[in-house]
């Protein structure tokens, strides 16, 4: 059984699981996610209040104190989406992971995994909540915080999802 490039970090009880596309080289090569230094998620996670404070890539595993889980739509591949081979996606497992685990809502990083998991182009989604399966938690889809995508980049959908996240009452034992 091939392993994945980046572990997932996910368990039950979750309020919130951010899945990307894959990792990108630098994430892989430093085995943390959002690593590249011109990745804005980290500061975004921050500046939309889901962390007290700017974790950096390595201390990723923290989030689970705070209830958020991660995991990628490529779990077996790495580097921007244009690099994937054609399979990396996996709709069905990524499904099979995230109803094992149950958490509150799911966010997508970019639209790429959403368009792959819902079975739509990129361009008929918009950011924010969208529609999913009905057996499925609540969606979100979110602008990319990869650099490579500066010219979509707009933080009032991750803000948005920020303030969800302080509204939605606890469960699962997170710790905020």
């Amino acid at each position: 059984m091939r392993q994945p490039v980046l572990p997932d970090l996910l368990r039950p009880g979750l309020r919130l699981v951010f899945c990307g596309s894959a990792p990108g080289a630098v994430s892989a090569a430093r085995g943390a996610y959002y690593a590249h230094p011109g990745n804005r998620f980290w500061r975004v996670l921050h500046e939309s209040g889901l962390t007290p404070r700017r974790l950096a890539p390595a201390e990723y595993p923290e989030l689970l104190k705070l209830g958020i889980g991660l995991t990628d739509m490529a779990k077996h591949a790495s580097g921007n989406d244009d690099e994937l081979p054609p399979d990396a996606y996996d709709p069905a497992d990524f499904a099979a992971r995230i109803l094992a685990v149950k958490p509150a809502a799911v966010a997508f990083t970019a639209k790429a995994p959403a368009a792959a998991f819902l079975g739509r182009r990129t361009a008929a989604l918009r950011y924010g909540r969208v529609e999913g399966p009905l057996d499925f938690p609540p969606l979100w889809v979110l602008p990319s915080t990869s650099g490579q995508a500066s010219r979509f980049w707009d933080d009032r959908p991750w803000h948005a999802l920020g303030a969800w996240f302080h509204a939605t009452p606890q469960s699962g034992g997170a710790i905020l």
